[in-house]
């Protein structure tokens, strides 16, 4: 039996802090509950009409690279179990994709990325909200590995974009946030203990729900 209203679970930290791994492990420990995940990273703006010069300028770590409005205004769909069309990044040309993809509507719905808390609008749709803490140093190697390895990027061209925003923007847009955070997760992926707690309690809420 569906309940009444899907539950929205905000999880955000610095980039390389384990966002996607706990959400992904959230999402397997709720094996047989309805349950979808979105990136807020889907919803950077678009930037066709700029020239690639200025495409390749953008400061994806500042709140204003975001569509927060469409985010919101397709977060609100889903809570009213409306299925979206979840528009997708590319980020080898720096602009949104023509490809979009079908979300359907589910008990329960994971929100991850680095900015979620910084936009009050989209924090106050949040049921639950959790803060991966982790260490800079493992987050900047983890973010060294996944841009070489999935997005082609250069050992210097990913150092100097970490020294020139995401280092700076991480200390004044993200980590302040964490005094919003209802369950401040260390470790990330590796704190199993953690997050069985999280787990224990979406099942708790899911079940009064239902009931």
């Amino acid at each position: 039996m569906a309940i009444s209203r899907p539950m929205l679970i905000g999880v955000t930290g610095g980039s390389g802090s384990g966002k996607t791994t706990v959400s992904q492990d959230i999402i397997k420990r709720l094996e047989g509950e309805s349950v979808v995940m979105i990136p807020q990273d889907a919803y950077y703006r678009d930037q066709s009409e700029k020239s690639m010069t200025e495409r390749r300028k953008t400061n994806y770590d500042h709140p204003d690279s975001l569509d927060n409005d469409l985010l919101i205004t397709q977060l609100k769909q889903l809570l009213n179990r409306e299925a979206i069309d979840q528009p997708v990044y590319d980020y080898t040309n720096h602009t949104r994709s023509s490809e979009k993809i079908r979300v359907e509507p589910a008990d329960v719905i994971i929100l991850e990325g680095v900015l979620l808390f910084t936009e009050s609008n989209l924090r106050d749709l949040l049921d639950i909200k959790v803060y991966v803490d982790t260490d800079d140093d493992l987050r900047f190697i983890r973010r060294m590995q996944r841009d070489i390895v999935e997005r082609g990027r250069t050992v210097d061209s990913v150092v100097n974009q970490y020294l020139e925003t995401v280092k700076p923007m991480y200390h004044q847009f993200v980590e302040p946030t964490k005094r919003y955070a209802d369950i401040i997760l260390p470790e990330g992926g590796a704190n199993v203990v953690g997050i069985g707690m999280l787990e224990a309690q979406i099942r708790d809420i899911l079940n009064k729900n239902k009931a």
